[in-house]
């Protein structure tokens, strides 16, 4: 349980890109100590307070890290890293009572190496973990660089990346004062759209719960559950409070399921959205839906260890909240080879939004209380347990239904991975296509038409008929998405597929906004000021669902897309986008609270500019400034309502004339 706690908290923080390094400082030397061998000496001095873990560490425990770039590898590394420092090893109760190594106030770590004689500069990175009280941030990178001088001695850069006040000056714009826009219109209602948009995520984490009420693990342990409560307690009153107390602890433990993603969160507030466009990380959650959705399908069962299943049900004996709340642990536990996929998806879906850890926290929320209710409600009312339906083959048809849903979900979280790399594999038709056949069969399905091996004998009911039928008409509704017609738009699903321009057929026919959209900041500076024209800045993603939506249902309404061509440069910049910078613009950003940011591709430098001078990390938003820079009106985030959006665009408009 010590590893897994770990390895959880460990890929949340290993997919961030960003680095805070305001917790050591950092000196490089290197010794040669013969004509082709050196030592390079990384030596951290170490905030008060803090401390740094060991690169003897394995990789289930806080580690620290010394790689190398493969593209300059012109040495040979001779034996293991040496640590010097006091290193002690202590048993962390915030690591579960995992043993582990660590340094205080300094350490110095010696890579020993043998040179090859092309002598070309050797790049790396230093990635450590650190600890001060409670507080662990997400690992932190140190970019380093050794060079060869002109007698052929090697020494040490001040590292990979420099700071540089030029290019820092190049995100952080001084003109733009967000606290003062010409016109005082439109962002006011963003905080009011953040709240709906949290509802909208608890509601659909309670029909995730109401799902997952429906599946075998679950269902049965209705009855039985209220029936233990009801019958064991000395009194009515006493068993409803026993069963409620019950319903509480079950949402309780869901909501802190989410606890640690806001620890995350909060040591830095761009590092969910790293996450959630992270290519392998899409990639790791494609690969386990489709094990989920296998598992559905009823080839293999996904369950909890078992001794830990028995260890908390065991505890469930107590008497007291303490037993209550045991048994509560011990039905999360044992149905999550049910629940499980359907968490999953949860914790998928809200990674790849952009409200941060209270998104999830909300949907968990929403998830739990979904689950506790009937415990409660059938407590209190116990003549509702005779209509409930007795349990059947119906249960795993359930399971086979959401199967076919968690894979073609798997398929959404590939085409995440494949926008953001542009390697081509799923196009917008390929991805429909992909989900037509899926839609396909659940219809054959439903209809008892295809069957499974491990189900009994399933009757044709008017529920299935009603489901089949619903998805046949769903899979009829998406076979335009395959053609190279007006109607491949899709605007019910906008978002979910790729975009209407990345299709198979090589065209632009679609494109809703038919005016050169620039993705350079500075060259829609240079063109705005050439046609005296304001600036509509869209931060957009190419993992970004809402993007999407906006894009293709927004953009294209006439009214809206005349105003944006006629009268704005529109600059589209992707906070996402994994492409490098040249190596000349690549830099160290410095916040003003002295943390660090090494800025290496063109979705470094743009999440950045929009976290500095618009201190947000969400997308969309939408900005209109001036070629002076002046800022236009407050910015809006996804603005679904097309009179709406048309109405701040003329706002901004307004501001502009009349300057």
């Amino acid at each position: 349980m010590k590893k897994y706690y770990f390895l959880f908290i460990l890929l949340l923080t290993a997919f961030s890109s960003s680095a805070q390094d305001s917790i050591a400082q950092w000196r490089m030397s290197s010794l040669k100590t013969s004509d082709s061998v050196y030592t390079l000496s990384f030596k951290g001095v170490l905030q008060n307070g803090w401390r740094i873990f060991s690169t003897t560490a394995s990789d289930d425990e806080p580690n620290c890290r010394i790689g190398f770039d493969s593209s300059t590898a012109s040495f040979a590394t001779i034996n293991k890293i040496e640590e010097r420092g006091d290193l002690q090893i202590k048993q962390e109760l915030l690591f579960d009572n995992l043993k582990i190594r660590f340094f205080e106030k300094q350490v110095e770590f010696l890579v020993y190496i043998n040179v090859k004689p092309t002598q070309q500069d050797i790049r790396g990175s230093i990635w450590y973990m650190a600890m001060k009280g409670d507080s662990v941030p997400s690992p932190i990178e140190v970019p380093f660089k050794f060079s060869f001088d002109a007698s052929g001695s090697l020494i040490a850069g001040t590292g990979g990346l420099q700071e540089s006040t030029q290019a820092s000056q190049t995100l952080k714009r001084s003109k733009i004062d967000i606290n003062n826009p010409v016109n005082k219109c439109g962002g006011t209602g963003i905080e009011d759209k953040r709240a709906k948009s949290l509802w909208g995520i608890f509601i659909l984490g309670f029909l995730g719960g109401l799902i997952g009420l429906l599946t075998p693990c679950v269902f049965p342990m209705i009855p039985l559950t209220v029936s233990f409560f009801t019958k064991k307690s000395q009194s009515r009153h006493k068993g409803i409070f026993n069963a409620s107390m019950y319903g509480f602890f079950i949402l309780l433990i869901y909501v802190i399921l989410s606890v640690p993603f806001h620890f995350v969160d909060s040591s830095n507030p761009q590092i969910l959205n790293n996450i959630s466009t992270n290519v392998w990380l899409n990639i790791f959650f494609f690969v386990i839906f489709v094990v989920f959705a296998l598992s559905f399908f009823g080839l293999f069962e996904i369950t909890m260890p078992g001794h830990l299943a028995n260890k908390v049900d065991s505890r469930s004996g107590k008497g007291g909240l303490a037993g209550i709340f045991f048994m509560a642990l011990t039905l999360a536990l044992v149905s999550f080879s049910c629940t499980g996929p359907i968490l999953g998806s949860l914790l998928a879906g809200s990674l790849s939004t952009n409200g941060g850890a209270i998104q999830l926290t909300m949907g968990m929320a929403g998830f739990g209380l979904a689950l506790a209710l009937p415990f409660a409600l059938f407590a209190l009312f116990p003549s509702w347990l005779n209509s409930l339906p007795r349990s059947g083959g119906w249960l795993t048809s359930v399971k086979i239904v959401l199967g076919f849903l968690e894979l073609a979900l798997a398929i959404k979280f590939l085409s995440n991975a494949d926008l953001v790399e542009h390697w081509g594999l799923l196009k917008r038709e390929v991805f429909f296509g992909i989900w037509i056949i899926i839609g396909i069969f659940l219809v054959l399905y439903l209809f008892g038409i295809l069957k499974f091996k491990h189900e009994g004998r399933a009757k044709l009911t008017k529920t299935r008929i009603a489901l089949g039928t619903f998805f046949l008409i769903f899979t009829i509704y998406l076979l335009p998405g395959v053609t190279k017609t007006k109607s491949a738009n899709r605007s019910l699903i906008s978002g979910f597929p790729p975009p209407l321009n990345y299709s198979v057929y090589g065209h632009n026919a679609f494109k809703s906004i038919e005016a050169n959209v620039i993705n350079d900041y500075e060259k829609a500076l240079q063109l705005a000021k050439q046609e005296n024209k304001p600036i509509l800045i869209d931060f957009t993603g190419w993992a970004c669902v809402n993007c999407r939506k906006m894009e293709e249902n927004v953009w294209p309404v006439p009214e809206v897309k005349e105003l944006i061509e006629k009268n704005f440069v529109l600059v589209s910049l992707y906070v996402d986008d994994r492409k490098k910078l040249p190596v000349d613009e690549q830099f160290v950003y410095t916040f003003p609270d002295s943390s660090k940011k090494s800025i290496r591709t063109i979705g470094d430098k743009y999440a950045t500019f929009q976290n500095i001078n618009f201190t947000s990390v969400s997308q969309p938003l939408y900005v209109v400034i001036s070629p002076e820079e002046k800022l236009l009106s407050w910015p809006v985030g996804y603005t679904p309502n097309e009179k709406e959006y048309m109405k701040w665009l003329k706002c901004g408009l307004e501001a502009f004339n009349k300057q």
